[in-house]
């Protein structure tokens, strides 16, 4: 579940990078915000599955 969110983080980084180099500020942050998201539970399950 953990490396789901793992591939998710580093599809939306990579929009976030090609939308920032194209100019499309919206898009860009919009990703980067989901990419952060998607990162935080990302190492929430990790520490979860670690844990337990």
């Amino acid at each position: 579940m953990a490396g789901e969110f793992l591939n998710i983080f580093i599809i939306l980084a990579v929009v976030a990078l090609v939308a920032a180099l194209l100019g499309f500020r919206g898009v860009a942050g919009l990703s980067a915000n989901f990419a952060k998201i998607a990162l935080v539970a990302a190492v929430i399950l990790f520490v979860l599955a670690f844990v337990f």
